[in-house]
């Protein structure tokens, strides 16, 4: 019977189907990440593991299975906990769980997006403490998003999707930069290509985040970066938190570089730059951008999918290359 290692509990739906092929599932009881030194007893004749973003993996943790590990399904878009190198030496297949997402991160992006611009979680604080004391013309004044422009750095799935909910609900002007010029999504939803993410951030009212951590995107918004945007321009970012310099974050907003930031990731995740939470300009979300029920059922089933496949002897579903 192949053995499935589940290092955080997830939505049932993944695991009761891995329970129904017969394979011996245990899920994680720890509270919280699992530490190195007790994921490398868990996993010990794993056949499968089902990780998390936060789980690292690497050869000294796929080594640790004793030679059964066949597949690690990460429970995520993104891979960057995983060692590629170190799998494709020990020929362990990696797997992740793109598109079954995409729209609901779209949704929470665009939710920051208008919260920030409205000042709602302000305007919610003002209320809840027994601030309002009648309707007045200046009180928290936000920004219109309609026919505003929005600047998308990174044109993947998710990115698209927030330029359709920009262009279509909101008539938003669209500028986008990525590697690759998409000349039909350009057609579709009157966007333009800029060759470089410095034109964007010096056109765009708002600056939506969606590129995966590499070397190249690490603090890809810096001091100098942060500096190029408009003083009445919002950053929102629900990529990857290492993408920005917090702590450059942290400073523009306090000096009035820019207007405001919208976040769900960090750069030192549980942990944020010293002194963000305190600033009213800022909406913090807890990495919670995918947090739905319907989509993280789908992730556990996609997932599941994937280890299904491989222990069956069949190629995985949506690897990652």
């Amino acid at each position: 019977m192949s053995k499935i290692f589940v290092t955080r509990k997830i939505s049932e739906s993944g695991i009761e189907l891995l329970k129904k092929e017969g394979f011996d599932v245990e899920v994680s009881d720890f509270d919280g990440v699992l530490p190195h030194e007790l994921l490398i007893e868990k996993i010990k004749g794993a056949d499968a593991i089902l990780s998390l973003l936060t789980d690292k993996i690497d050869g000294e943790v796929m080594d640790a299975s004793g030679g059964q590990l066949k597949i690690i399904a990460n429970y995520a878009v993104g891979y960057d906990n995983l060692n590629l190198e170190d799998a494709k030496k020990r020929n362990i297949i990696l797997t992740n769980t793109p598109e079954v997402l995409s729209e609901t991160v779209a949704e929470h992006t665009f939710a920051l997006l208008l919260a920030i611009a409205h000042r709602i979680v302000e305007s919610d604080q003002y209320f809840r403490d027994g601030k309002y004391t009648g309707w007045a013309p200046l009180l928290l004044l936000g920004q219109d998003v309609s026919h505003k422009t929005l600047g998308v750095v990174g044109l993947g799935r998710i990115g698209s999707l927030v330029a359709k909910h920009a262009h279509k609900g909101f008539e938003m002007k669209v500028l986008y930069y990525d590697i690759k010029r998409n000349e039909d999504f350009e057609k579709e939803f009157n966007a333009q290509f800029r060759e470089n993410v410095e034109d964007i951030l010096k056109e765009s009212d708002f600056v939506s985040l969606h590129v995966p951590l590499l070397p190249s995107t690490k603090h890809l918004m810096n001091e100098e970066r942060l500096k190029m945007m408009k003083k009445s321009a919002y950053l929102i970012n629900t990529s990857r938190g290492p993408v920005i310099d917090e702590n450059a974050l942290v400073k523009a907003l306090k000096e009035g570089w820019i207007r405001g930031a919208a976040l769900d990731v960090y750069e030192n995740e549980p942990k944020s730059a010293l002194g963000l939470t305190d600033l009213p300009n800022a909406i913090l979300t807890p990495h919670t951008a995918s947090a739905t029920e319907e989509t993280r059922s789908q992730m556990s089933i996609l997932a599941a999918k994937n280890i299904i496949a491989v222990l069956g002897g069949k190629p995985p579903i949506t690897p990652i290359k």
